[in-house]
């Protein structure tokens, strides 16, 4: 049976997240923001910060206090991280909703930074009927339990939806509670994925 529910990812699935230009005015160049995220770890304090801790936080267990302060900066300056919507993936939703098919999500989003993706793209809090935020809930992509808090949310059986993600790990847990999952790589291949399953016409 094909599903008939669409639950999307949203970071670089439907908006380009680069976080980079934060710290680029400051450093002055791509090679400097490398290897201060390379030296703070940022990926996983970042990651952190999406199950439910606070940057400023996370930024006093730095020794060097100009570290600390250049990871404080991020939420501030978040907005500069989204700027993009991947509009190939806009327009699918576009077709989607002119179709009829429920829409919602799933993200690893920090709470503090949430707001301000919101601001810089309105619709990603119009088009979804239920939207789970990591940081809101303090669980993390590919735990399976924050798949199982959306199906209990949404009120939808995990049969009936198929998740979009652009990484592999995340897609699997989708797969492990009963969703169906397509892992995102670009727009043309999602529609193909889509009309696959007559989410789309081919």
């Amino acid at each position: 049976m094909n599903p008939s529910i669409v639950v999307f990812d949203i970071g670089n699935v439907l908006v380009d997240w680069h976080p980079d230009p934060v710290w680029i005015e400051d450093l002055g160049s791509p090679d400097a923001v490398a290897a201060f995220m390379q030296r703070i770890d940022f990926k996983s304090r970042n990651l952190r910060c999406d199950a439910g801790e606070l940057f400023a936080e996370v930024a006093k267990e730095l020794p060097d206090p100009e570290d600390q302060r250049r990871l404080a900066l991020y939420p501030p300056r978040f907005h500069l991280t989204v700027e993009q919507p991947i509009q190939g993936t806009w327009d699918i939703i576009d077709q989607l909703q002119a179709r009829g098919v429920p829409l919602h999500a799933i993200t690893n989003w920090s709470a503090e930074t949430w707001p301000m993706g919101l601001k810089a793209h309105p619709r990603l809090g119009e088009v979804f009927g239920t939207t789970v935020v990591s940081g809101d809930v303090k669980l993390v992509k590919p735990d399976l339990r924050i798949y199982e808090l959306f199906l209990e949310r949404a009120r939808v059986e995990a049969h009936d939806c198929v998740f979009i993600d652009d990484r592999e790990e995340n897609t699997e847990a989708a797969r492990a509670v009963g969703m169906d999952a397509i892992r995102f790589t670009n727009a043309n291949a999602l529609r193909q994925d889509l009309a696959k399953r007559g989410l789309l016409e081919a």
